[in-house]
């Protein structure tokens, strides 16, 4: 049995970018790459997948990625597993600092700015493509048509929570309705 293909790569190594204009970089990975790209991300295909970014300097040492990535994935429907095509077109823009702070102990808190990295010595820009390929791949695909579907997960003779049951105060409000009650009463 064949092994798959590897996860496609595009290194570039900071020391060896121009300092004074950006670096342009399109990447269209082949059949056997998209197929390896969808079994990591767990999609049923892959059909189209281009990344077209620009890596410009920002002032002495910081660098941005700015990009756009186009996509049509296929998964399964969450309710009927029929396969669903999802057509993905996004802009991304990430920072590289110089100077961001190492992160030390085991708390981490997450930055305000999610588009900011601490700046390594080589950027993988395939890795950026499909970082982001898998931030923007829809959680719970749908068939077109399919209707919402309602479950309930209790254990083995109990009954099953239902909506109503997770509004305690409305049957609050009942009762006290049906008590003739009016908070305002005692005064």
């Amino acid at each position: 049995m064949q092994d798959s293909a590897p996860l496609p790569q595009h290194i570039l190594r900071i020391a060896d970018l121009p300092q004074r204009k950006p670096t342009r970089v399109t990447l269209t990975p082949t059949p056997e790459e998209m197929r390896a790209v969808a079994s990591d991300l767990g999609l049923d295909g892959l059909r189209k997948l281009r990344f077209e970014a620009e890596l410009s300097p920002m002032g002495k040492t910081d660098w941005r990625l700015k990009g756009t990535l186009g996509a049509t994935v296929v998964q399964p429907c969450v309710v009927t597993l029929e396969p669903v095509t999802t057509r993905i077109d996004t802009g991304i823009e990430l920072t590289y600092l110089a100077d961001l702070p190492e992160i030390e102990g085991e708390e981490v808190e997450m930055p305000e700015d999610e588009s900011i990295e601490r700046l390594p010595a080589t950027i993988d820009i395939a890795e950026v493509m499909i970082e982001s390929l898998a931030l923007n791949i829809p959680l719970y695909p749908r068939a077109e048509g399919t209707d919402p579907v309602e479950m309930q997960v209790t254990e083995p003779g109990k009954k099953a929570m239902t909506d109503e049951d997770a509004k305690p105060f409305a049957g609050l409000a009942a009762l006290r309705d049906k008590l003739g009650g009016d908070s305002g009463e005692n005064s």
